[in-house]
């Protein structure tokens, strides 16, 4: 039979490079310790490296840049898949993603109805997950959930005239019955430009 490192090996080279791993997906393999031990063994032959306690990625190598490290919202999907629990950005990463803010994030919040927690990758990056409530949850769409949290990072009154050029831009790209379910569970303010956005097309 087959060392513990060697299983490990094994699995991990049959994956595709790039993917993000967690310790627990080798728990079948052996206790806690030993998993953790193979694991530590592996960073150490640049077979793997370590993200965060308990997360590690097989790496993507290009020829141009080395190391291909996933985005810290690629690690969040990563995990919330891991845990089956649905994410909400918000704040700043939500204005980044819809070119409302050049600002690239190094603290991200996600709301979900996984479990809370801060999560450190490297040295400089963090990923919150909040808990929230239901109706959070409950927004249809990617482009309208965006825009509403980023509205909200912005704040009421105080939305410009180019960055409602922008969200306009981006909800084109929305289902009309995804940006009226999701005005419903917004805020006023941000449910009257929401409509008010698209009744302009």
């Amino acid at each position: 039979m087959q060392s513990i490192h060697k299983q490990i090996e094994k699995l991990i080279k049959g994956k595709r490079r790039g993917n993000v791993l967690f310790a627990s997906d080798f728990k079948s393999l052996g206790s806690g310790d030993a998993v953790r031990q193979v694991l530590s063994r592996l960073c150490r032959e640049n077979l793997i490296i370590r993200l965060s306690n308990g997360i590690y990625l097989y790496p993507k190598i290009s020829k141009y840049v080395g190391i291909v490290y996933p985005s810290v919202e690629e690690i969040a999907k990563a995990i919330a898949r891991k845990e089956k629990a649905r994410l909400i950005p918000t704040g700043v990463f939500a204005l980044n993603k819809l070119g409302l803010s050049t600002q690239v994030p190094m603290k991200v919040v996600f709301l979900t109805d996984g479990a809370p927690r801060i999560i450190k990758v490297g040295k400089r990056a963090t990923i919150r997950f909040k808990k929230t409530v239901a109706k959070y949850l409950s927004f249809k769409g990617s482009i309208s959930t965006l825009v509403i949290f980023a509205l909200k990072e912005i704040g009421k009154g105080n939305v410009t005239e180019p960055e409602l050029k922008k969200i306009s831009e981006a909800l084109a790209y929305e289902a009309t019955e995804n940006i009226l379910h999701d005005a419903v569970l917004a805020p006023e303010w941000i449910a009257d430009i929401l409509l008010k956005l698209k009744k302009s097309e």
